[in-house]
């Protein structure tokens, strides 16, 4: 038997052992086997309404709150993820995208985004046609950024909290996957077409999952952290004209 099951056990015996015993003495002090019974009775006829009491609402709250927590500290940790690799390879894929137009009119916007337009944002999304053009991308570079970032990817894997989180843990995985197939490679210069089509599919499936999750995270900067947004803002990958220093 399991230690955890053999401790419940124990407690549960011990727990109705001294049930009866106190009903023992109350019969023995009062001898009123009517009252006592009665008030089981009774006791037992409510044990139903405070089960729901604090399994369906009680343990909901809690659960609800805990919930929360769990994904505060998991904005934390996509925060830092795109403080130290994701804004510059979201930098880098975009510059490669042969029609940034239309996404770059839903991702360049100042400090003042409202509900209204993250929601449009979200929606344009729906029907944009992720692209890569790889004689854009520098492979080397590419590359070099993800072998200097593998012992902080590697960490992210091992965060339980991130498998709670599905679109971050699908782009932490193409992310990955890019990297295992650049760092499998010895020369990256010459490659026949048919690899370089199959690592512009790797590019494009990493490209697809970081612009959504840059979006949910700028909007999630903006409701609870402006300042940060703010600074995101003067860093937006999309907008060329982005500049940290604040002029005006």
């Amino acid at each position: 038997m399991k230690e955890e099951t053999r401790w419940k056990l124990i407690t549960g015996i011990g727990l109705v052992t001294l049930t009866l015993l106190l009903m023992t003495v109350h019969y023995l002090v009062f001898q009123d086997s009517r009252y006592l019974f009665t008030y089981l009775l009774a006791d037992l006829a409510f044990i139903p309404i405070e089960v729901l009491i604090v399994t369906l609402i009680i343990d909901q709250l809690l659960e609800s709150r805990e919930r929360q927590q769990r994904m505060e500290k998991m904005n934390m940790v996509i925060g830092i993820f795109f403080s130290r690799i994701g804004t510059q390879l979201l930098a880098t894929l975009s510059r490669a995208d042969p029609y940034p137009g239309p996404l770059q009119a839903q991702m360049v916007a100042g400090t003042d985004w409202t509900a209204e337009r993250f929601r449009e944002a979200h929606e344009g999304l729906t029907s944009w046609e992720c692209r890569i053009d790889t004689a854009r991308v520098d492979r080397e570079a590419l590359r070099a950024l993800l072998l200097q970032n593998e012992d902080f990817l590697l960490r992210i894997v091992e965060n339980p909290m991130v498998f709670e989180h599905e679109s971050f843990t699908d782009l932490i995985l193409a992310i990955t996957h890019l990297d295992e197939e650049l760092k499998a490679r010895a020369d990256l210069l010459h490659l026949p077409p048919a690899d370089i089509a199959h690592l512009k599919a790797d590019m494009e499936r990493g490209y697809s999952r970081l612009v959504p999750e840059w979006l949910k995270y700028m909007e999630y900067l903006r409701n609870h952290y402006p300042y940060l947004f703010s600074l995101a803002m003067r860093t937006n990958p999309f907008d060329e004209k982005a500049t940290v220093v604040i002029s005006d």
